[in-house]
């Protein structure tokens, strides 16, 4: 494989200060989605922590090389998951944060992120603007800036991910990676494709906010004007062209999936596994759900990667569980 940014012995080293609430997170055949979606699945548990999120894998990285020789104030911009999981690794190493954010984000995220101890900016636009204003602060307040996905740190932290996939028995021949920034999928992808190359890396992404699918087809940032997607923790409109270039050498294919397939995903991970997911979180199973035939008789795993959703939301798109009589 071509070199990545991202190194696997640095990777190897970021499990010794993560903290370990954090890692070795649940991998489990999950039985119950097998009838309706003709594969067997795998799901890599992301959610079972105190930020509900994979993203404090990366934060603890950043966190612990600034409390040891860096500036006591980061700034970053932030959906939800970010701003949550960067406060809880600040507030452990005392360093002050800030988080900005749209104030049309998920208002559960938002109320997190305070009650974390972090300062939260709001501003009247959407993820883009916010990432525009962290890195204003930045400038003027002479702190660091953390910008997810461009941080190698925030990679590498999230390739931990990937060396606890290709450690686990059975082995699997599939990999599903919810695609936004790119962190998560050139982390986990850099890993499985140095470690396990055999096994088939596929991103996936909203219909609604495409930008990164686009770019990754075309081989060039491609940009988008607006998004249209419930799930917030993927709608980028503006792809990090080295990021891009890190996902061209570690991802199979990059797909994108209907809203409604998103929605069908949440609702088959409420009943057939019991889990409450953000829609970010099933876009494997959206992934699947639109393309049976690809995946049938293969063993897949995928990432739920965050659980942190406004509840009322929720109950609209998902509606009341399934009851099944015995």
């Amino acid at each position: 494989m071509q070199e990545t940014r991202l190194d696997t012995a640095r990777i190897r080293a970021a499990r010794r200060v993560i903290d370990p609430i954090f890692l070795d997170t649940p991998l489990y055949h999950c039985e119950a989605l097998e009838p309706d979606l003709g594969c067997t699945v795998s799901i890599k548990l992301e959610t079972a922590n105190p930020v509900r999120s994979f993203k404090a894998r990366g934060t603890e990285v950043v966190a612990s090389r600034l409390a040891d020789h860096g500036p006591r104030a980061v700034v970053c911009a932030s959906a939800g998951n970010l701003g949550q999981a960067l406060a809880w690794s600040g507030r452990g190493r005392g360093l002050d944060v800030t988080v900005v954010a749209s104030r049309f984000a998920t208002v559960t995220k938002l109320d997190r992120i305070r009650a974390l101890g972090a300062e939260l900016e709001l501003v009247d636009g959407d993820h883009e603007m916010a990432r525009e204003r962290a890195v204003a602060i930045a400038r003027y307040d002479g702190i660091r800036l953390v910008e997810d996905s461009l941080d190698i740190e925030t990679c590498e932290g999230a390739a931990t991910i990937g060396l606890e996939l290709v450690g686990s028995v059975p082995s699997f021949d599939t990999v599903l990676i919810a695609l936004g920034g790119g962190a998560l999928a050139t982390g986990v992808g850099h890993v499985v494709k140095s470690l396990a190359p055999d096994v088939e890396v596929i991103c996936v992404q909203p219909l609604g906010a495409p930008a990164m699918t686009h770019s990754y087809r075309r081989r060039r940032v491609v940009t988008t004007d607006s998004t249209d997607t419930i799930a917030d923790g993927v709608a980028g409109r503006f792809p990090i062209p080295a990021v891009l270039d890190d996902l061209l050498l570690v991802a199979d294919d990059a797909v994108l999936v209907q809203e409604t397939s998103i929605i069908a995903g949440m609702r088959m991970l409420l009943d057939r596994a019991g889990l409450v997911v953000e829609p970010s979180s099933a876009l494997g199973i959206a992934a699947i759900l639109e393309d049976r035939e690809r995946f049938a008789g293969r063993h897949v795993v995928t990432i739920v990667c965050g659980s942190n959703v406004d509840m009322d939301a929720y109950h609209r798109w998902v509606g009341a569980p399934a009851t099944h009589r015995s």
